[in-house]
């Protein structure tokens, strides 16, 4: 039997303010407690690394159509039920900070403190038309493929997907 590294692996799949913040949370819990932490952000999570509504490079009328569709950075990211045209979001931002909650910009800059790797899917980055100087700034991003994802889960011992 093949020992198991002391890492999770978190597949991030959704762009969702929520579903972010689970991550994140999860992310930042793990790496505290002294695990190795990799999240792997593909399809619509790879949108909600984006830093800002700029475009940048020559894009294709679908690509320019993605990124006028997609959130412009984290803060704009909506939640997946009750954001009521950013009325959710903003009553839960502001119940976060009265209760002391780290928000998604907090929680991102925690991750990248304790050391979380991010890596971004490629091949959602060219189907969206997001180029990387468009995503956020972040000390451990890297770019790769599902085939790496799967390297990596396979040899962690907790994989989840959110």
């Amino acid at each position: 039997q093949v020992e198991k590294s002391n890492g999770i692996n978190l597949l991030v799949f959704s762009g969702e303010r929520d579903k972010l913040l689970a991550a994140f949370v999860m992310a930042t819990g793990a790496a505290a407690t002294g695990m190795r932490v990799s999240m792997f952000f593909t399809f619509w999570g790879t949108a909600g690394l984006k830093k800002s509504k700029a475009q940048i490079g020559k894009k294709t009328l679908v690509e320019r159509a993605f990124g006028w569709m997609l959130p412009g950075g984290v803060k704009q990211t909506k939640l997946s039920k009750m954001d009521m045209f950013g009325v959710g979001r903003k009553l839960m931002s502001v119940e976060m900070k009265k209760k002391g909650v780290a928000d998604l910009p907090q929680l991102i800059e925690l991750a990248a403190d304790l050391g979380v790797e991010i890596q971004v899917c490629e091949m959602s980055m060219q189907l969206m038309g997001i180029t990387a100087e468009e995503l956020t700034d972040y000390p451990s991003l890297t770019f790769c493929g599902v085939a790496s994802f799967v390297d990596q889960a396979s040899d962690a011992n907790t994989t989840l997907f959110i």
